[in-house]
């Protein structure tokens, strides 16, 4: 058997003139108004666009060259091309005889992350193969220990380290309360293997969404005046859920928080994403080759 492996995220658009589709598709097509589209626009164009979809095909490129002559590897976007279709006919038709879906989140969701299973699954039956989906995978320790080494590379020292995440409505929070200890798990995972500054590591929301619902707090700036008053000079920046570069870390970090940050007084850096890194690779594979297999079914 040929296993077909989809990496999956959410994908960006492809253009200025693109950005109102793509924007109504993530909010469940609801089209956006005319000043978030504008807001979006100015900083989609303040970090050149966002590289995540060339990010999200280097990562499938290297996963299928660690993983050998019986997997093929593609990705495939949930809002914008490649989709998640695109990505498994071309496995299909290069010889793939089951999918296997990775959606590029550690910490897996049903609420937020159905879509993801429901597409492959659909593409998977219009082609009749099999297909099987990741669950959570944050405990894999090639992963954490990947996340773990960025860390260590970054050299925390004195710095206040917070682990961020992308913040959520309270009502998906209230509805699943296991996908954020997932994500706080995570933190725990990596904060094992690094050694901090005597107090330890704060753990912080970022990129709320343009809302009038509660959003899930502390936001990741809101921490910054009071860490200038405690005696901080420098703030490392951890995203546990973030596997790559894209707007809610080329921007949302390092536009937005990082200006917080300096305005609080304080230095500002961040970890680099795992992207396409050798080590973040293999544990890619791992899931691909342990998780993802695990009950395929007919579709």
């Amino acid at each position: 058997m040929t296993t077909g492996v989809v990496l999956m995220t959410y994908g960006a658009p492809k253009s200025d003139a693109d950005l109102p589709r793509y924007l109504a598709a993530v909010r469940g097509g609801r089209p956006a108004s005319d000043d978030l589209v504008a807001e979006m626009r100015r900083r989609y164009a303040r970090i050149g666009g966002s590289p995540l979809i060339e990010i999200t095909r280097a990562q499938a490129a290297a996963l299928e060259s660690v993983l050998g002559d019986d997997h093929v590897c593609a990705a495939g976007m949930r809002f914008s091309d490649p989709t998640i279709a695109d990505a498994a006919g071309d496995l299909v038709s290069r010889g793939a005889t089951h999918l296997a879906g990775v959606v590029l989140s550690p910490q897996w969701s049903s609420t937020l992350m159905a879509g993801y299973a429901r597409a492959l699954a659909a593409a998977a039956s219009d082609l009749q193969v099999t297909s099987s989906m990741a669950g959570a995978w944050h405990r894999t320790p090639a992963f954490v220990g990947a996340v773990a080494e960025l860390v260590r590379e970054a050299e925390p020292l004195d710095a206040a380290v917070i682990f961020t995440a992308h913040s959520l409505p309270r009502r998906v929070f209230e509805a699943e309360p296991e996908y954020v200890a997932q994500l706080r798990e995570t933190a725990d995972l990596i904060a094992a293997h690094v050694p901090f500054a005597s107090d330890g590591w704060l753990w912080a929301y970022q990129s709320a969404g343009h809302t009038q619902e509660e959003w899930l707090r502390p936001d990741l700036k809101e921490l910054f005046p009071d860490l200038a008053g405690r005696g901080y000079r420098e703030v490392l920046i951890v995203p546990v859920q973030f596997l790559s570069d894209h707007l809610e870390v080329l921007y949302d970090l390092d536009v937005a928080a990082a200006d917080e940050a300096r305005a609080a007084g304080l230095r500002y850096r961040r970890i680099q994403m795992p992207n396409a890194r050798p080590g973040f690779i293999r544990a890619l594979a791992t899931v691909a080759l342990v998780e993802a297999l695990r009950e395929p079914s007919l579709i």
